[in-house]
């Protein structure tokens, strides 16, 4: 499937029925009263998050979505049916903006999650809403109200545990083709990955984490080199990053250095939250390879996803992180003591 975290669409809501005109007509009530019926209410528009959905694709082929308008009154009192509503299903970690005032309206991140975003216009009252001890016979009824409309952007944030940070060729979507059921297309040369990838990490029996693969980061990537750039916002709501070495490399320290450098252009944010080291490609190290110090808070992990060296033990500290933030996050149930 394609991957497309951005796209613009038109909602429309219907408009509200018309209040209707009429008397009542009867055998043996010639001169009945005002009884005309109020119109139905246009349909809404809402947006509800989906977590089988992972992209914004859909959207380039419709960018539309007008309610249908609710149905007018009728005589006998008889209100007109509302206009059926529109839903539509968007991913999990989609912001919502108005494209004219790019007011970020919601940030959709939980499942099932709905969001009304136009209402449907009201019906109109019909004639038998006006009538009057001085006006017994109105000639006239409320039109419906217009439905809402407007042009919405959206642009999708992956929901991940934990995003893999690195260079091209680190080894990011190896790991995550072994450790997930996640399949990325892996070969031998530079930005073999051009779209984001998410894995679902099974640990242990009944416990699993969500890792994110994004396109390689270059020097330079927070100006737009290269693909980092784009996909560097799916990396913002994870809990942990993980940046990813090769033991090859010619200067681990300032490969290091630099991917920190250009996270902090992009947004400082990122520099806060919890990362740790993982060394890849152990397997094709040299004998006498020495990992520097990077940082003494932090952990490094020397990994060969090829050979399986060092990943159990990747997927137990990365479940001792991702599972120590979830438990902190929630809250302390009151009356538990």
């Amino acid at each position: 499937m394609k991957f497309v975290d951005s796209a613009s669409i038109f909602v429309q809501a219907g408009d509200g029925g018309k209040g209707c005109v009429s008397f009542r007509r009867e055998k043996y009530v010639p001169k009945g009263g005002p009884d005309g019926g109020d119109g139905g209410r246009g349909g809404h528009v809402w947006l509800r998050t989906n977590p089988q959905l992972t992209t914004l694709l859909d959207f380039k082929y419709k960018n539309k979505y007008i309610a249908v308008r609710g149905v007018h009154g009728q005589g006998a009192r008889k209100t007109g049916r509302d206009g059926a509503d529109i839903v539509i299903d968007v991913p999990c970690g989609t912001i919502v903006r108005n494209t004219e005032t790019q007011e970020i309206i919601a940030d959709l991140t939980g499942e099932d999650q709905e969001l009304l975003i136009a209402k449907g216009g009201k019906g109109g009252r019909g004639n038998q809403h006006f009538a009057t001890p001085t006006r017994q016979a109105p000639r006239f009824a409320e039109p419906g109200q217009s439905g809402e409309s407007l042009t919405l952007q959206m642009e999708l944030k992956l929901m991940a545990d934990v995003g893999l940070v690195g260079f091209p060729n680190a080894g990011k979507s190896t790991l995550i083709s072994v450790i997930s059921a996640a399949k990325p297309k892996i070969a031998d040369y530079p930005f073999t990955t051009l779209v984001p990838n998410l894995g679902i990490v099974r640990y242990e029996e009944y416990k699993s984490f969500v890792m994110a693969d994004i396109p390689g980061i270059i020097e330079g990537a927070a100006e737009g080199k290269g693909l980092g750039l784009q996909f560097l916002r799916h990396i913002e709501r994870t809990k942990i990053l993980a940046i990813l070495i090769a033991a090859d490399s010619p200067d681990i320290a300032l490969e290091y250095q630099t991917l920190l450098g250009e996270l902090a252009k992009f947004d400082e944010g990122l520099l806060h939250k919890p990362r740790m080291v993982v060394i890849t490609k152990m397997d094709i190290a040299a004998e006498d390879i020495e990992i520097p110090v990077l940082d003494t808070s932090l952990a490094v992990l020397p990994i060969s996803a090829v050979s399986g060296q060092g990943i159990k033990e990747l997927k137990d500290e990365l479940w001792r992180e991702v599972s120590g933030r979830i438990r902190t996050a929630e809250p302390a149930e009151e009356g538990v003591g």
